[in-house]
């Protein structure tokens, strides 16, 4: 009884802190749009000199086109590429080679387009002169001059992430480099040149093979996203599909480009040692220039009702895995933070339901980890699992084992220790990321942009004290049903079996 009034004296006091973080977390935050669209969060943090950047733009694998798929995360390469300043030994005389590259690529695209009538001797020929097309442009690149010029002004963290909803680009500076950010953000944007596209599209093309087509873990998600959505983008895997990559055109990104990177469909986040007031003056003189453009198109497929289970086996050599997943609704469902909960019940290390059954007193499993908005959440998505069979033993043997710990979790109210011990758990974890500049920089886009507000990642605190046994019961009774359930599973083929 001891260990439980601690437990709950620890949430009410963490309840009280969060409150009053709130308050102090807004005095220290300075938002504003500019007129284009493009929208900026500042929070000052003048600790230390450093400065954490993340530029979060809402376009990623699902919004790939069809037929284009890949172009997202191919965009997200050449952004590094630099600009007619930046990047290039001369300007003027690469830009005519660019366009010579574009040139010899259209008329090779026009012989293949012929089909069975192309004539494979004109074929080899344009193809030579595409090469050495692309092999004059190159002559004028200077490689790495955009990350080069970052890491000699003590910008550390340089990268960039593709998903299914949005791209983000984010390093670190010190303090005294903020114009320097905004020079070069903003450039790569007002004029990106897409330099080295056919190199790149290798590097895009091969990053699929080593994580998706050479990776069992990769292959068999690919295999479950493809088998539990029937229509909807979610679908697509961030990497693009193979025979898509390997078409990308200069033009198919510019047109992506257009159409997704528009000012009022990005956020900046800019956390650090900055006066907002210079933030602002420097936002509109580098940033003001881009050009307002209409937003996107909306994403207008909607997956019709699963009813009845779906099933799918990969063969392969490799380790036995197996992904079980059940349909939900989006990220602003008043149920989600249950289904955040329900996921620490089960997965959350040791102390884990599905982890004390399968791995400690089973031995059955070598781990079992969940996700509870899979792929994204911006839309209905899965509640995933993935477990990993122990030597001796197989996916069939898990599975079983699994569906006895649901059933308890569906008919058995969770007792109040755990709820209380994996709800501190939730709080502690969102905490630590409001202690680095870079998480916040990278956390308040994505509230912004999924919620309307940055707010929510504080108010969610209060929302989850919220959440009872019976909200666990009744969500796992609803949505963890056959109906709405797809299995993907890893094993190796059967000798002899055809």
């Amino acid at each position: 009884m001891a260990a439980r009034k601690s437990v709950s004296l620890l949430l009410a006091l963490a309840s009280l802190a969060a409150a009053q973080s709130l308050s102090q977390f807004e005095k220290k935050v300075t938002e504003f749009t500019l007129a284009n669209g493009l929208h900026f969060l500042v929070v000052t943090r003048p600790e230390q000199p450093v400065v954490s950047f993340n530029t979060h733009v809402s376009a990623g694998s699902l919004h790939d086109p069809a037929g284009r798929t890949g172009l997202a995360h191919m965009f997200e390469h050449l952004a590094f590429k630099g600009t007619p300043s930046i990047g290039t030994t001369n300007w003027a005389e690469e830009q005519k080679a660019l366009a010579a590259v574009q040139q010899a690529y259209d008329a090779w695209d026009t012989e293949r387009r012929k089909g069975v009538k192309a004539e494979r001797a004109r074929l080899d020929s344009l193809q030579v002169q595409l090469q050495s097309a692309i092999d004059k442009a190159n002559l004028f690149v200077e490689p790495n001059e955009f990350p080069r010029i970052i890491e000699e002004n003590g910008g550390v963290g340089l990268n960039a992430t593709t998903g299914l909803e949005a791209t983000n680009y984010f390093y670190n500076l010190p303090s005294n480099r903020l114009e320097l950010w905004f020079l070069l953000e903003s450039q790569r944007f007002v004029r990106p040149v897409f330099r080295e596209f056919f190199k790149e599209r290798d590097v895009v093309r091969e990053e699929r093979r080593q994580r998706v087509e050479s990776n069992p873990q990769g292959k068999l998600q690919e295999a479950l996203l493809t088998t539990a959505f029937a229509a909807h983008p979610y679908r697509q895997m961030p990497g693009g599909w193979a025979s898509d990559i390997e078409n990308l055109t200069p033009a198919d990104a510019e047109e992506f480009f257009r159409t997704y990177y528009v000012p009022a469909n990005m956020t900046v986040c800019i956390v650090g040692d900055v006066a907002p007031t210079e933030v602002r003056r420097l936002a509109e003189k580098y940033f003001g220039v881009l050009p307002a453009r209409p937003l996107p198109p909306l994403v207008r497929t909607v997956e019709p009702p699963q009813e009845g289970p779906k099933r799918i086996q990969i063969y392969s050599q490799a380790q036995p895995l197996m992904f079980l997943a059940y349909k939900r609704p989006d990220q602003t469902h008043a149920d989600d933070l249950v289904f955040d909960v329900i996921s620490l019940i089960l997965s959350s290390g040791r102390t884990g339901t599905l982890y004390k059954t399968l791995v400690r007193d089973k031995k059955t499993a070598l781990a079992v980890v969940s996700a509870p908005t899979f792929p994204g959440g911006r839309y209905p998505c899965l509640f995933a699992f993935l477990m990993v069979p122990a030597p001796g033993h197989s996916v069939e043997e898990n599975e079983a084992l699994f569906y006895q710990v649901i059933e308890e979790l569906k008919t058995r109210p969770v007792d109040e220790a755990t709820l209380q011990r994996v709800k501190a758990k939730a709080r502690a974890s969102l905490i630590r990321e409001l202690d680095s500049n870079a998480g916040l920089a990278r956390l308040l886009p994505i509230y912004h942009t999924a919620y309307g507000s940055w707010k929510k990642m504080f108010t969610v605190l209060g929302e989850l004290e919220k959440v009872s046994a019976k909200d666990v019961l009744r969500v796992a009774a609803q949505y963890f049903t056959d109906e709405g359930k797809t299995v993907a599973w890893l094993t190796a083929k059967a000798e002899g079996k055809q």
